[in-house]
This record gives C-alpha cells, sequence and structure tokens, in this order.
C-alpha cells in the first residue's frame, strides 16, 4: 500500500494520511488466544465474513451489539486506507423457521421477507455500513452441495439414513477454536439439530434428509433435502472470499458449535486455513440477566424507538464498552447514553457556527488527538479510549476556545465520527 513493498511474510504497514505516522493494527485472534497485527493476505483488500441473522424473528439488542463492533472493525480498516469487502450471510432457512413457518401455514419465503426487511432497517437506523454482499442461504444451495461432495469424496463425511454427518473423528485439529477437550468428542454419536450446547460434541449434520412431506427441500445427489445450518457460512463466504480469507467475526455465542465446525469442514475440503481472525464480540446483558423469554428482556430496536429514545443513542452505549467485554444494558443506561450523544450534537452544532479562528503560533495542534484515537483502534478497537479522546477535545475547547481553529476542530471532530 503506498508504494511500499507487499510481503506476505512480515506484517503489512500502512500510514494515516495526514501525517505518516506508523500505524498496526492489532486484534485479539480467537484462535490463538492472543492479540495480533492484522497483515491482510491481498494487496487490494480485506475479507470479512460476519455471520449475519436467521430471520425467524426481529433481531434483538444482543445480535445488534454484535454487528455494531463489526461496523466499527470495518470502519477502522477503512479509516486507515484498507478496502474492505464485508460479506454477512442471511439465513432463511433452518429449524426455527421452518417450525414457525408451519405453525403461521405460510411458506418459509413469505415467513421470512418481513423479518428480512426489519433487518436491513435495523441497520440503516444504527449506521451501520452496507456490506458488500447480503448472500441467502437458500440461494447457494449447488455451492453448499458441491461443498458436501467434497467432503464425501475425500471420506471425512459418511451417508446414513438420507442425511450426511461429517466425522469430528477424522478431524485431528477439531476444537482448536473452542478448545473443546478430546475427552468430550463423542465419534459416531450422531446430531441432526441445526444449533446445541458445547456438551453435544457430536458428529454434525451437513445435509439434512427430508422427513416430511410439507418440508422445505432440494434436490441432490445424496438425496432430497436441504443443508445443516453450518454448511452455509463456509460455502458462501469460500465462494466470495476464496478458500483463505482474512477476518471471521461473529458473537462468543457461536464459537461453538457454528463456527466450530465451519472451521472442521472448510479446511477438511480444502486443506487450506479458513480465516487467519477469528475476532468475537461478548455478550450483551439485560439488568444484570441474560436475555431469555422467561424472564421477558428480550428487547429489540421497536422497544427502543418506542420510548421515543434515538437508535443512534443504543449504538453510543455500545461503544463505551470493549467488544470483548460484557455490557449490561438498563433503560437507564440508555437514557444516559441520549443525553450523552445530545450534548455531544450540540457541540457540534455550537461549533459550526464559531468564527475561524485567527492563525497564531497559540492555536493548539490536533495531531495529538488524532494520534491517541487511530492509536485507541488499532488496539484491538478500544472504543471506549476512542470516546475518551473525543470528549477530551470537546472539553479542553470549551475552557479554552480561544486556542482552537473552529474550523480545524469541526474537521478532526467529523473524522472521528466517521469511525464512529
Amino acid at each position: 500500500f503506498n508504494g511500499h513493498q507487499y510481503s506476505r511474510t512480515q506484517p503489512l504497514r500502512f500510514y494515516t494520511r495526514k501525517d505518516n505516522i506508523l500505524i498496526m493494527i492489532r486484534l485479539y485472534n480467537v484462535l490463538t488466544r492472543k492479540k495480533q497485527i492484522l497483515s491482510p493476505i491481498r494487496k487490494d483488500w480485506v475479507g470479512l465474513y460476519t455471520c449475519g441473522p436467521t430471520i425467524y424473528n426481529f433481531a434483538h439488542i444482543g445480535n445488534l451489539r454484535t454487528y455494531i463492533f463489526e461496523d466499527i472493525l470495518r470502519r477502522t480498516l477503512e479509516s486507515e486506507g484498507l478496502k474492505v469487502r464485508h460479506i454477512m450471510n442471511i439465513t432463511d432457512v433452518d429449524d426455527k423457521i421452518i417450525r414457525n413457518a408451519a405453525q403461521a401455514k405460510r411458506t418459509i419465503t413469505d415467513f421470512v421477507k418481513p423479518y428480512e426487511s426489519a433487518c436491513y432497517d435495523d441497520l440503516a437506523a444504527l449506521r451501520i455500513k452496507k456490506a458488500w454482499k447480503y448472500p441467502n442461504a437458500t440461494g447457494h444451495i449447488k455451492e453448499m452441495i458441491r461443498l458436501v461432495g467434497m467432503l464425501l469424496k475425500k471420506g471425512i463425511a459418511y451417508r446414513m439414513d438420507g442425511s450426511v454427518y461429517f466425522s469430528i473423528a477424522k478431524c485431528t485439529t477439531y476444537g482448536a477454536l473452542s478448545r473443546v477437550p478430546s475427552r468430550e468428542l463423542k465419534a459416531g454419536v450422531r446430531l441432526d439439530a441445526d444449533e446445541y450446547t458445547k456438551e453435544s460434541v457430536q458428529d454434525f449434520v451437513l445435509w439434512k434428509g427430508k422427513k416430511e412431506a410439507q418440508e422445505p427441500s432440494w434436490p441432490s445427489p445424496f438425496g432430497e433435502g436441504r443443508p445443516g445450518w453450518h454448511l452455509e457460512c463456509s460455502a458462501m463466504s469460500m465462494k466470495y472470499l476464496g478458500e483463505t480469507f482474512d477476518i471471521h467475526a461473529g458473537g462468543v455465542d457461536l464459537i461453538f458449535p457454528h463456527h466450530e465446525n465451519e472451521i472442521a469442514q472448510s479446511e477438511a475440503a480444502t486443506g487450506k486455513a479458513f480465516a487467519h481472525f477469528f475476532v468475537e464480540g461478548e455478550h450483551l446483558m439485560v439488568d444484570g440477566e441474560k436475555m431469555s423469554k422467561s424472564l421477558g428482556n428480550v428487547y429489540t430496536l421497536r422497544d427502543i424507538e418506542a420510548k421515543k429514545i434515538d437508535p443512534l443513542a443504543f449504538r453510543y452505549l455500545i461503544l463505551t464498552a470493549h467488544y470483548r467485554a460484557k455490557l449490561n444494558f438498563t433503560w437507564g443506561s440508555l437514557t444516559a447514553a441520549a443525553h450523552s450523544l445530545e450534548r455531544l450534537r450540540e457541540f457540534g452544532r455550537a461549533l459550526a457556527g464559531t468564527p475561524r479562528a485567527q492563525r497564531r503560533a497559540a492555536l493548539l495542534s490536533l495531531i495529538s488527538f488524532e494520534k491517541r484515537f487511530d492509536a485507541a483502534l488499532a488496539h484491538d478497537l478500544e472504543t471506549p479510549a476512542a470516546l475518551a479522546v473525543v470528549w477530551d477535545l470537546v472539553n479542553r475547547y470549551r475552557k479554552n476556545p480561544e486556542k482552537f481553529d473552529s474550523k480545524k476542530t469541526a474537521k478532526v471532530l467529523a473524522r472521528f465520527d466517521t469511525v464512529l
């Protein structure tokens, strides 16, 4: 980048636009359990795959926290001059969708449409940048069938009762991401469910044979059926980003089984590393508890808007905690975030109406603020530290406005805002 020799063996170094300060982005890689310097595979773009929604209902605020952290990751990369190819999948067929569609007496296509539309509305309301592509699972059945065929041909998958399963006994690296102990692996014991707990470390289904007449299904060389949940992400990420790509992101609840199974089936099929980085965001708690229907604390963006609170106040609240730390959501904390956001907006409006200060030696340089802001985000997306830089600049300007150039201050804050 910027005329520098690209080396596959050395960390890729790149410079901020203004003052040529060396910046290297470090991210916590769940694969290695340590922070590592991002060294993109390709010279012209970074491949980012993020696990999107299963559209059987509205996305809840825990899902939205994950999407916001992934957006900050993408914006941080782009702010340093990197081009990002971002893929976010849409799961439009799985156990929950089939069950709920049947209860509503609708086809799965008709059932998921309003929830998919609502998801895009939520992303827009939270200023989450549009992904390069939003591939749907049902639109990539051919790619998934091909992947199952590769695994069968290699003897890593096997047929049983009309379905196809992945043999974890034949995957010597299984558990590398989730650190599942080998003693917990139950080779030869099969699971048909799309989602299950860490206590169920068993052969997982790649292709589910059709069992009921009304069940959605597709023809395949291994019989009429449909793909298992884990298969779609492997097939779609490899189609759009290549067999090996830079960053796979999602929530910690997906580390096992979803991301673990993605790695297993992808690397078994290609013989290559699947993704270099797995970046996972922590849970969002509600009033100190995990979200659950039984507690009645599963909220969506519609619940926030019903209280006449700006959705961007929720985004601000998310940025006050590091993405790898649990964050406790309360209506009080959201109200406080809304007040902080409004204070920043008021400052921005006042700044826009301030005459430009005269150039003189007494004016403070803003470079130190930019350095601190960039360094905070380059160090594993430290958004609380980045927000602290914003408020430091705002407060120091308020105390001594005569020492600042108002136009330059507004420009710097606008750059910060493109990331936050």
